[in-house]
């Protein structure tokens, strides 16, 4: 397959089953590591960006610049909606934010939060890792966005007629309608009995018709990437990723020489019985041995910082530009969505605050994190924490996060 070629308006059912046929042979399932059984990677690469796609940095006045912005999110650190926190920012093609505060927990003697800290993305690993491969793909000719589910994964199938019309633009969009959660953990005690699990959950509304955000949705797309790829969704943002962008603190599943670097998110006495350090926060996610399309990825405030500056960029190197602008904007329907290609966009009202605008983009992680983009004011704000420690129901970043947007943009000149 021409590589360089558009992608082709190609939808048929049966014809992308064959398409997809030798990507099933072997097993319906597979390692959570590596490539399908008996298949080759795709490599859609094979040098990285030069050096002059790097990103500059200039936050030498950034205590001055910020001063607001950083007293937010001490008061956030001192009313307890987050332990600790690592922001990034980017404005006209430089870094000119890159802070840390607060520590790993409540506790008084808790390491503290620096720059080099890695967090948990939870959501954010839906646009970082999984939607970022599908604009890849798709910029390669080996994505068809109308292509039906079941054409590529037949197993999803079923007896339910309508299953056959859900396509990986409505997995995209959150419009396919399938619900949003299960705890599938609770019962499936490995990856394929998870995925097993996920493959039969009924759809809760018509394809197409109602917008509800999915984790099940995306855990399908996830696998449907996979086969489309041929490698797993780990080995393969490795390798067209964040290697090329040279996010060297980004990963699925890190290594436990990270474990000190990594806050906890929870703790957990109700599912694993124990605390949740260096390891994947999201349940479901947990049981895919940490590799899910929907939650997995651990990364740095500074590698996100370099993940934005090649979206604000539209880095045909990484992504096209048309690819980047066709992912990031809203989509018409369902009525009344926010929802982009994987990306969100602003809504009413919005943790983005006042000032992002409205072709704007970007996603939040249950985690307590976010990453958001504005094209049109050529800035980014990465915003890590570990709001779940040492449970879920802390929601005190809500009031925060927005108030630290605003300020960051009122700090670099924006009006309302």
């Amino acid at each position: 397959m021409n590589l360089q070629q558009p992608p082709q308006a190609e939808s048929s059912y049966e014809r992308w089953g064959a398409m997809c046929a030798t990507a099933m042979s072997d097993a319906l399932f597979y390692p959570a590591r590596g490539n399908l059984p008996g298949q080759s990677p795709r490599v859609l690469r094979i040098t990285n960006p030069p050096p002059s796609h790097s990103l500059l940095s200039k936050v030498d006045n950034q205590d001055q610049l910020f001063s607001l912005a950083f007293q937010i999110l001490e008061e956030g650190v001192a009313h307890r909606a987050f332990p600790g926190v690592s922001i990034a920012v980017t404005h006209l093609g430089k870094l000119v934010a890159l802070k840390a505060l607060g520590k790993f927990t409540y506790d008084f003697d808790s390491p503290a939060v620096t720059t080099e800290t890695v967090f948990d993305l939870a959501s954010v690993s839906k646009v970082v890792a999984t939607t970022t491969v599908a604009m890849l793909l798709f910029d390669h000719g080996l994505l068809d966005l109308d292509a039906p589910l079941a054409g590529i994964v037949p197993e999803f199938a079923g007896e339910d007629k309508r299953r056959r019309d859900v396509t990986l633009r409505m997995l995209l969009a959150h419009s396919s309608g399938l619900p949003a959660y299960e705890k599938l953990y609770l019962r499936a005690a490995t990856r394929d009995a998870l995925l097993q699990e996920t493959l039969s959950v009924p759809l809760k509304h018509d394809p197409g018709v109602h917008s509800e955000y999915s984790d099940i949705g995306f855990i399908l797309l996830g696998l449907a990437l996979e086969r489309i790829a041929e490698q797993t969704l780990d080995r393969f943002c490795q390798r067209e990723i964040f290697e090329p962008l040279g996010m060297i603190h980004t990963t699925y599943n890190p290594p436990a020489s990270w474990k000190s670097r990594i806050p906890p998110t929870a703790d957990d006495q109700a599912f694993r019985k124990r605390i949740i350090q260096g390891e994947v926060q999201d349940e479901n996610a947990s049981v895919l041995d940490g590799v899910a399309a929907h939650a997995g990825v651990f990364s740095t405030a500074s590698d996100l910082a370099i993940f934005a500056h090649a979206m604000l960029r539209a880095d045909p190197f990484i992504v096209r530009p048309e690819t980047v602008t066709l992912f990031t904007r809203s989509q018409s329907s369902p009525a009344g969505t926010s929802q982009a290609l994987g990306w969100d966009t602003p809504s009413t009202p919005s943790q983005t605050g006042c000032h992002f605008s409205q072709s704007s983009f970007g996603h939040w992680g249950y985690t307590g994190t976010s990453l958001w983009i504005d094209s049109e004011r050529q800035l980014s704000v990465t915003l890590l924490t570990n709001r779940t420690w040492p449970d879920c129901s802390n929601q005190a970043i809500k009031e925060v996060r927005p108030r630290f947007h605003d300020a960051i943009a009122e700090a670099l000149g924006a009006s309302r």
